[in-house]
């Protein structure tokens, strides 16, 4: 039995773990800013000690990427502040943590698929601070699984593809870029992963940088047509590069992250990203 303590809960990957569950021998302590500010230190002390949490996971995160470029001090409290306290209380506790990390870590510029050893080079305000974030949790000395996402969407929040679905309902052609490839995550798909992962006998013994994402890669423009498709919407997607779209964060050309490590680890089981988008429609478009 595990006394588990998942912050940032309201969000999308959050609100999957609350949907998938935990082993029914677990208690499980769902908090967002409302039950706790990560981002006190001594507010996660108490709440730690007072529940006597052994393992945490992070799924808060300051994600807004390019408004973190006018709010580089905001960026900075969620994405290393609050994971400093995570990861200096989990040290001093004993427990292990969980943290969620980003493709934005690296700069775009690679033609195969990042692995867990590939330089990182991250070029905006975001992806130095959730860096930053990995390198807290590095230097507390905690047991951590750090696993590095890239493309999330789901069901709730906002995110891409509820994004796409809603401009295809009320345009007849939408513009989407085709010169960024990498490869998106159903948060559900996530959320399996961290679950199996917590559920390994040797996980204390497994502690390191993971990737995961759905299999396969695409460009967002590929993208977007998927997700037109499933709607049946009678929608046009064009395909526009960077340049024309432009934006205050620089945005990697190429973000495709290699899985071999987790899967080879924890049994991890990685569906392909056409599969997993179906799945996340066929959900949302019956709500």
């Amino acid at each position: 039995m595990a006394n588990i303590l998942v912050t940032g809960a309201g969000g999308q990957l959050g609100n999957e773990l609350r949907k998938i569950g935990f082993s029914p021998l677990d208690e499980v302590f769902f908090t967002d800013i409302a039950e706790l500010d990560i981002t006190d230190k001594k507010a996660v002390e108490n709440y730690v000690s007072r529940n006597d949490i052994d393992t945490i996971v992070n799924c808060a995160a300051y994600t807004a990427v390019d408004k973190a470029e006018e709010e580089p001090e905001k960026a900075e409290l969620i994405n290393v502040k609050a994971v400093e306290n995570l990861a200096e209380v989990a040290s001093r506790e004993g427990c292990l943590l969980v943290h969620v990390s980003t493709d934005y870590v690296f700069d775009g510029g690679a033609s195969e698929p990042y692995t867990e050893k590939s330089l990182v080079n991250p070029q905006t305000v975001y992806g130095r601070t959730k860096l930053a974030g990995e390198r807290a949790i590095k230097k507390s000395g905690c047991l951590a699984i750090v696993i590095r996402t890239a493309w999330l969407y789901s069901e709730y929040g906002n995110n891409f593809v509820k994004t796409i679905l809603r401009l295809a309902k009320e345009k007849g052609e939408v513009n989407v870029v085709a010169d960024q490839v990498g490869t998106p995550t159903y948060a559900a798909d996530l959320a399996v992963t961290i679950v199996r992962v917590l559920a390994d006998d040797c996980v204390a013994d497994k502690t390191g940088i993971y990737h995961f994402s759905n299999e396969g890669t695409c460009s967002w423009y590929e993208f977007a047509r998927e997700i037109v498709r499933l709607s049946g919407a009678k929608c046009n997607v064009k395909a526009v590069t960077t340049a024309d779209y432009p934006a205050k964060a620089h945005r990697p050309a190429y973000s495709a992250l290699d899985k071999t490590k987790i899967k080879r680890e924890f049994g991890v089981e990685v569906p392909e990203w056409r599969e997993a988008l179906e799945r996340m429609t066929d959900s949302f478009l019956k709500l």
